[in-house]
């Protein structure tokens, strides 16, 4: 056994040391006794000071409107650099010349090619003018045309109606005759029974027998003469409608002909507005040949170079920073962040190479940052697997630096709601998110 359970008589020796005796008695061992205990209730305190949660996020720095960030300059057709007018960091107006070029197009090569679309423009407006007086013309003609037939159809229908006065007086010398004729006869009977009786000569019978032929031949030519009237009737009827039929083809005939110049008039017409339109784009693209500046500001790169070299349409010429811009910052968030952010937060700014000093849970406490505002959060992810937020500076706090240069990086801390700091530690440590935070102001709204 080794007996263990007993005394050490080394350790019951070593205390009657003096050495000993002056270790145990040394003071620094409360002082340090002393600083663990300060430390330790500083440290308890400091767990119940405020701490502000928030969401950092970075980012660079832009502008507020879209028209006020850089931009390149394209060409709208294909050609040739032939003379450049800016350098890299000249100032330019907006409509100032940057560069010239020239066509490379054959079908646009020809120096008078405007001034001839123009004489085509002019000689297809003629003719169409040449086309609309002829269609005048044959108006005036097809007018002229139902003139005539009113008035010839007016004309036979006169003689219709003469025709049929006519017979009517025909018929009524017709029947006159008849009666003449029964009236001989009973003249001629009675003067031949006179005769037989001898109270009447034979050459009153005579007489009465020739004025009874007499009569009879008048009947025959009155027959006549009526059937010659009802004969001018039907032919009166044959003129009219002779004459309808007649200047129905003859106006037929001229609308066919108008209508065949109203559609040259109108093709013509169609010819012109295509040149028109030929014409007003060989003027639109000369004007393209000096490529301008879209709005003042400074050329930042020429993207393009050289003299004689070949560029297509929609080809970047130089990059162009607008000389009047709102600054912005656009930072990017976690997609479990995005909840918690509200369009006009307070939002911490600090940009790279200016001197700061952040503490994330004291904001006021830090230093270098500029205070800024929510204006817009993108509802779409982007390609960063991030979600893309807008901040502009907070009227309400001092400037941001005026040196900020565009596309430079920038840190932000979007300010939520205020916790202890030991709820802080124990939420990171659990990796939960930040509480979810409604502005005050909206709350107040919801609630109205």
């Amino acid at each position: 056994m080794l007996n263990l359970s007993r005394k050490n008589p080394i350790t019951e020796n070593i205390e009657q040391f003096s050495t000993i005796k002056n270790l145990s008695k040394r003071p620094h061992y409360k002082i340090l006794n002393k600083i663990i205990l300060t430390v330790s209730f500083l440290g308890f305190v400091i767990l119940f000071l405020p701490w502000t949660q928030n969401i950092s996020g970075s980012g660079s720095v832009t502008t507020l409107k879209p028209d006020q960030r850089p931009q390149t300059v394209q060409t709208a057709i294909a050609g040739r650099i032939e003379k450049w007018y800016v350098k890299e960091g000249d100032y330019v107006n907006k409509g100032d010349t940057i560069l010239f070029i020239s066509e490379i197009k054959e079908d646009y090569l020809d120096p008078s090619l405007i001034e001839n679309t123009k004489n085509q423009v002019d000689a297809k407006k003629l003719s169409q003018a040449s086309y609309g007086g002829k269609v005048t013309s044959l108006s005036t003609q097809i007018q002229a045309i139902n003139n005539e037939k009113n008035l010839k159809l007016q004309q036979a229908k006169n003689k219709i109606k003469q025709a049929i006065l006519k017979i009517k007086s025909d018929s009524i010398d017709l029947v006159a005759v008849r009666t003449q004729i029964k009236i001989a006869t009973t003249q001629f009977n009675r003067a031949l029974t006179l005769n037989k009786e001898g109270l009447k000569p034979l050459t009153d019978v005579e007489e009465k027998r020739l004025k009874l032929q007499e009569t009879e031949a008048k009947i025959i030519t009155q027959e006549n003469k009526l059937i010659t009237s009802e004969n001018e009737l039907i032919n009166a009827k044959v003129e009219v409608n002779r004459i309808a039929a007649e200047y129905s083809e003859k106006a037929s005939k001229a609308q066919s002909d108008q209508f065949t110049a109203m559609s040259n008039q109108y093709d013509t017409k169609a010819q012109v507005n295509k040149l028109e339109n030929q014409y007003q784009n060989y003027k639109i693209r000369n004007g393209m040949y000096y490529i301008k500046a879209p709005q003042s500001g400074y050329v930042n790169r020429a993207i393009q170079s050289g003299i004689g070299e070949t560029i297509k349409e929609g080809t970047q010429i130089v990059s162009i920073m607008p000389a009047q811009y709102d600054i912005a910052v656009e930072t990017y968030v976690e997609p479990n962040d995005l909840p918690l952010l509200h369009k006009g937060e307070k939002v911490r700014v600090w940009f790279d190479g200016w001197p700061t000093v952040v503490f994330s849970g004291w904001p006021n406490m830090s230093y270098g940052t500029f205070g800024g505002k929510i204006v817009a959060i993108e509802n779409f992810i982007s390609d960063n697997g991030k979600f893309r937020v807008l901040i502009a500076p907070d009227k309400e706090e001092s400037a941001w630096p005026k040196q900020i240069s565009m596309g430079s990086g920038a840190q932000t801390l979007a300010l939520l709601d205020n916790v202890p700091v030991w709820f802080e530690i124990w939420r990171t440590l659990n990796g939960f998110p930040p509480n979810y935070y409604q502005p005050k102001n909206k709350s107040v709204k919801e609630k109205k």
